[in-house]
């Protein structure tokens, strides 16, 4: 069998998680399915989609809310970027992109969509109008910087709106002035953030009212949480995540000897406190760092095991001032599953109970009937389905082989190379 054949059976999704900011809502993708519950009415969400490509057709890649949460985007392998209204939950408008999306963001004035394409371009769509829905459905992407060819992975706008950052598989963070003109494309490079040594998986901003302007968090196939001054791209501090929370004893599930560095594949800043969640392969809870934006440091906090089940986070998400952190673990199209998706949703809280003098977290996991929403949020996000411990164990070692042929560069021979090159399809004919 042929690589790419392999590759395509290990083509699947991480479901993932996204929380308005005041935790109005919360919204699950995975696979292609969207579920979203209101907190707010205690009711799932009724999704309508009347634009020219109704809803998703192919796994979900990115899913985020607005900082105003007024909007929430939604991108994935059907190149189908989709802005919904949260007002109405209907979707506003459909973009095409012209390769599958890898990444979103939102600028925190709500102006701009920001999109990253598994060729390592980044798009902006102008949210200027989008009050009226006749305006934004004729809304076209604009492409305003690349990665040379190389996957990007996450995206983010700094807190000041300044900078866009990019981060991609071939070990670079990158920050680039925003353009006043998104026509005009961006141009002007403030830094590189430079020193992770495997594909760079997530980014984060940490700040307080003390330092508004915040540092950058980012994590790696490297097993390392790095802290950043983006402004000169100085690293700051190293965290060797996967390292110390071995030296703690919390094994890993399916970890094999030969692997010492599980890779990070989330993270999240909890706005309420100077702390960073973070996600490590095949970990079954989640660590919790400590930022000291006055030294500039990071140390672990933390180390919240999930018990009682197999549950290994895919991916995190939180609110501006809510006290709990949201999880979910789960795939899309796991062969060998009754369901054509998994998806097991979890809440972390105690974060506001930080003691202030020791530093000290006594955050804990919530019992699904104490899960805000109750058993019908979980019954909405989560679906039907019953999920057994060996098939989440099964979607986690999936995913971790998903993962690594999509970020880690094979490595050919001279003669696989030439090969390659004479059976590619992207030649044109000359006459």
């Amino acid at each position: 069998m042929e690589d790419g054949e392999q590759n395509k059976e290990l083509e699947v999704a991480p479901a993932l998680i996204a929380v308005h900011p005041t935790q109005d809502s919360v919204a699950v993708a995975v696979g292609s399915d969207l579920r979203v519950f209101n907190l707010k009415t205690g009711c799932p969400v009724q999704l309508v989609d009347d634009t020219a490509e109704p809803f998703h057709r192919d796994s979900i890649r990115a899913v985020c809310y607005g900082s105003n949460g007024k909007l929430l985007v939604t991108a994935g392998d059907d190149k189908l970027v989709k802005i919904w209204h949260t007002d109405g939950w209907s979707c506003i408008c459909t973009v095409l992109s012209e390769k599958r999306v890898s990444a979103v963001a939102i600028s925190n004035d709500g102006l701009f969509i920001s999109f990253a394409d598994k060729f390592g371009v980044v798009w902006v769509v102008d949210l200027d109008g989008f009050h009226d829905h006749q305006s934004l459905a004729s809304k076209k992407a604009v492409p305003i910087l690349a990665h040379y060819c190389s996957i990007i992975t996450s995206l983010e706008f700094s807190p000041d709106g300044r900078f866009i950052i990019s981060a991609d598989r071939d070990f670079k963070i990158r920050v680039t002035v925003f353009p006043k003109e998104t026509s005009d494309g961006a141009h002007e490079i403030q830094s590189f953030c430079l020193g992770h040594t495997e594909f760079v998986s997530c980014l984060a901003f940490v700040w307080d009212s003390d330092n508004p302007d915040g540092l950058l968090v980012s994590g790696s196939g490297d097993s390392t949480v790095r802290l950043w001054d983006i402004t000169s791209g100085s690293l700051l501090d190293t965290c060797e995540v996967g390292a110390e929370a071995g030296s703690q004893g919390f094994q890993l599930s399916n970890g094999k000897e030969d692997e010492c560095c599980p890779a990070i594949t989330d993270l999240c800043a909890i706005p309420i406190c100077s702390l960073v969640a973070v996600v490590i392969q095949g970990l079954s809870g989640v660590v919790l760092l400590s930022c000291n934006l006055s030294d500039k440091t990071l140390s672990i906090t933390q180390v919240i095991s999930i018990k009682g089940e197999a549950f290994i986070p895919t991916s995190m998400g939180t609110s501006s001032s809510s006290d709990e952190l949201w999880m979910v673990a789960g795939v899309s199209s796991l062969q060998g599953s009754n369901s054509n998706s998994l998806a097991r949703v979890k809440a972390i809280s105690g974060f506001i109970k930080m003691k202030p003098d020791s530093g000290e977290v006594v955050a804990t996991v919530l019992e699904d009937k104490d899960i805000p929403g109750g058993m019908q949020l979980l019954e909405k996000l989560q679906g039907s389905a019953e999920i057994k411990e060996e098939v989440v164990l099964a979607a986690a070692e999936t995913l971790k082989t998903a993962m690594r042929n999509l970020l880690i560069k094979k490595q050919y021979s001279v003669e696989k190379r030439e090969f390659r090159k004479r059976g590619r399809n992207d030649r044109k004919t000359k006459h």
